[in-house]
């Protein structure tokens, strides 16, 4: 168990390269699942939890951890799976993780290893039941791999409010502009429809793809004929965790190609507290904001917006 935290700590400080160090874990039963290194804080033997009245059936307790109250997660209850019995959480483990500027642990029966993967043998989940809380898939050594979709399972136990303020809601005039066009890269649907829903409240419209492959094919068939990225696009908003290619390596694709280099770019991540604020300046974003605060995303979209609007033809 040490040498594996110890190895999650070295590794939470490394990105890029379109390379996913993947911690692998299971719950009951022979299925292996993988969350992020990037997100993982550290993985600890079950403490003692602290039953709260009201909460989400799936919040198992709270306990302190370093210093702060965390709330604890069956995962497997979470994705409709059998929980963890009471008599063997003093055998489990708790995942603590930083999601969206929140810690929280998910409990699972045990954790297995550290594997280092490319973001092109990650592919999106088979379209089946129970998929939907899966974001992506990958086979190790002959066995699937399932990623879970962590920002819908936290949507679903800590909901958030994803509306925006009237005091935020945009006067731009975008009335015939073609270019007031947001694209949206995302691969979770969660965290689609809340970037969608703000772009959206403050009059802007929103282009879907769900991964940095599927998002650089659909840029650069926009300026196949020689017209400037402008006229079709304002700005894009990419997560950086995506299957077949991550948003560091699509920012530095469309940096790299002199058409598509003028566009302006948002990462937009749940990596918040161990977010590499170098690698976001390497590969030339333009901007990094932690998931997800509605107000905050409209407010830093509308000034780019009426940014491009005021600058010379």
């Amino acid at each position: 168990m040490a040498g594996l935290l110890d190895n999650v700590n070295q590794r939470t400080q490394m990105v890029g390269q379109n390379r996913l160090e993947l911690l692998l874990f299971q719950l009951r039963g022979e299925q292996f699942y993988g969350i992020n290194v990037f997100k993982v804080r550290e993985v600890l033997p079950c403490p003692a939890l602290t039953a709260i009245p009201h909460s989400h059936p799936v919040v198992r307790g709270v306990s302190y951890v370093r210093g702060e109250t965390v709330p604890i997660i069956d995962t497997g209850m979470a994705i409709g799976r059998q929980p963890i019995p009471d008599e063997e959480l003093s055998e489990s483990l708790v995942i603590v993780s930083e999601y969206n500027r929140k810690t929280q642990g998910f409990l699972v029966r045990r954790v297995e290893r550290i594997v280092n993967l490319n973001w092109e043998d990650v592919h999106p989940p088979p379209k089946r039941a129970r998929a939907e809380y899966l974001t992506a898939v990958t086979e190790l050594e002959g066995k699937l791999v399932e990623i879970l979709d962590v920002e819908k399972i936290l949507a679903e136990v800590s909901p958030i409010d994803d509306s925006v303020s009237e005091s935020f809601q945009s006067t731009l005039d975008t009335s015939g502009d073609a270019a007031m066009r947001v694209l949206v890269v995302d691969d979770s649907s969660v965290a689609r429809g809340q970037i969608r829903r703000c772009m959206e409240a403050v009059g802007l419209e929103v282009v879907i793809c769900n991964d940095g492959r599927e998002a650089l094919d659909y840029l650069e068939s926009l300026v196949a004929d020689g017209s400037p990225i402008h006229d079709h696009l304002a700005m894009m908003i990419s997560d950086v965790e995506m299957p077949e290619m991550d948003g560091y390596t699509l920012v530095t694709h469309c940096k790299d190609n002199p058409v598509l280099a003028p566009l302006y770019i948002m990462l937009h991540s749940s990596l918040s507290g161990v977010f590499n604020q170098a690698m976001v300046q390497r590969v030339g974003a333009d901007e990094f904001m932690a998931k997800f605060n509605p107000n905050e995303l409209a407010e830093r979209v509308m000034a780019v917006m009426d940014k491009q609007q005021h600058m010379p033809s």
